[in-house]
């Protein structure tokens, strides 16, 4: 199925969903900063076709989400990891998984929660701050014109 390349639309969404829209790559995402790093442990965690798994791998490499690195243990095989555009991307995922803790929720509850290491309690709910650290309500949210907009005019 051919679907609608967004990289040239000038709103960041849809750039950044041409990115990591499909399903499939956002689940690669999470495994990846769940410590998945090789093909076949990508292969058997989420339960995807070779030839899919691989054009989702090779579309996160080049879009600069993953690298392909050596084996830690020498091993002819190449690992992926997160470079730092993938690590930004771990306050989606984490308001993802947040919301869909919430919204739609399995019968068996979530399948794992995301915890402060130090303390091993649940991280808070995922809230835009303002400066002075304190969540901004919605209703004080709003957005303004940016460069990208201003040029198309």
């Amino acid at each position: 199925m051919k679907t609608t390349p967004f990289g040239d639309m000038p709103c960041s969404i849809a750039r950044s969903l041409d990115v990591i829209g499909p399903w499939w790559a956002l689940l690669i995402i999470r495994d990846a900063f769940m410590g998945v790093r090789r093909f076949k442990d990508f292969e058997k965690s989420l339960g995807i076709a070779k030839n899919t798994l691989t054009t989702r791998l090779n579309g996160l490499v080049d879009a600069g989400i993953l690298e392909r690195v050596p084996d830690a243990t020498g091993s002819k095989y190449l690992e992926y990891q997160l470079t730092d555009k993938g690590r930004e991307l771990f306050p989606v995922i984490v308001s993802l998984s947040q919301w869909g803790d919430k919204w739609a929720v399995h019968e068996d509850g979530p399948s794992f929660e995301i915890i402060d290491t130090r303390d091993g309690e649940p991280i808070p709910r995922q809230a835009i701050q303002g400066k002075d650290g304190l969540p901004i309500p919605r209703e004080h949210l709003g957005q303004r014109a940016g460069p990208g907009t201003l040029a198309r005019r």
